[in-house]
């Protein structure tokens, strides 16, 4: 998967929660997945809706009824459904509203290896200066996130580390996504 299309899927809060448990059985009906995720109605319908949109889910044809659909995994969706369990696998139930924010999983992808903040930005050309920052500053008080000075430079430049279950996803999913 290319690194666009993964900050898309990222997007929504409960598009990698919903992947995750299709990965991992649970039935592709809205009643199941809502109480397997814990999401709410409405955030859980965009995020399935924007799942279909961008063709990593469809409607199980001739199952369901037209009110209760029955979802499934495309072929694209089977590989992104895949690295979503992988890292809601190592992840604790604690960790589940930072993975669900927009920018945190195309971060900790960028920092597959120690980088500055221009190096992140270079990576992933969408993000906001702030949004970058304030992602960083999240992770960084989760204890997933390590910045250091690099003292040797001038002027004086962060480089940001992933560690702990941040250094863990990175390790995970970074082989996964392709940077363009």
């Amino acid at each position: 998967m290319d690194i666009g299309m993964f900050v898309n899927v990222t997007s929504k809060a409960w598009a990698m929660p919903i992947l995750s448990c299709l990965h991992s059985g649970v039935a592709g009906r809205q009643a199941p997945l809502l109480a397997a995720t814990g999401a709410g109605r409405t955030a859980f319908a965009q995020s399935m809706d924007h799942l279909i949109e961008i063709g990593l889910i469809e409607r199980n044809p001739g199952y369901g009824h037209p009110l209760r659909p029955e979802f499934r995994l495309t072929q694209s969706g089977i590989s992104a459904a895949a690295i979503a369990h992988k890292i809601y696998d190592v992840s604790a139930k604690e960790d589940q509203p930072l993975l669900r924010r927009s920018w945190t999983l195309p971060i900790l992808t960028s920092l597959r290896t120690p980088s500055h903040f221009s190096g992140i930005k270079r990576n992933l050309p969408a993000i906001t200066d702030r949004a970058l920052s304030q992602s960083l500053k999240s992770m960084e008080a989760k204890n997933w996130v390590c910045r250091s000075v690099d003292g040797a430079a001038r002027p004086p430049r962060s480089i940001y580390c992933a560690v702990n279950t941040g250094g863990l996803i990175s390790q995970l999913i970074a082989p996964e996504i392709r940077f363009i």
